[in-house]
């Protein structure tokens, strides 16, 4: 299965990941996305884009208006949304012009600690 991960995550934490498996030539086969904090990670991830990604997984390239037409959402709105997950990286551009989730599965990761 395709899984992509969305996890909260220092930079130092996760360059210390990269030079480990440089280091011993063994990568995660899971792609990761980190986010700085639990709220970068919810504002990027809202409800409405959640959907989006549930649409879109498994389906391949699709056109903003076909996501839309399948959320049953204004297309503006849905092209806002779109755009906000393609520069987060969670979205990729289709070949065929459209935008592709390109994962079978999701997989989100944080830990809430006592101060």
């Amino acid at each position: 299965m395709n899984t992509i991960v969305l996890e909260v995550r220092s930079l130092a934490d996760t360059l210390a990941d990269v030079a480990k498996s440089m280091k011993t030539g063994k990568a995660e086969h899971d792609a990761h996305i980190g986010f700085a904090s639990p709220e970068l990670l919810w504002k990027v991830l809202t409800a409405k884009r959640w959907e989006l990604l549930k649409i879109m997984c498994g389906a391949g390239s699709l056109s903003i208006r076909e996501v839309s037409r399948r959320a049953h959402r204004d297309v503006k709105a849905v092209h806002g949304d779109v755009k906000a997950l393609l520069d987060a990286g969670v979205l990729n551009p289709g070949h065929d012009g459209g935008v592709e989730f390109p994962f079978d599965a999701v997989k989100v990761e944080f830990m809430l600690q006592a101060a």
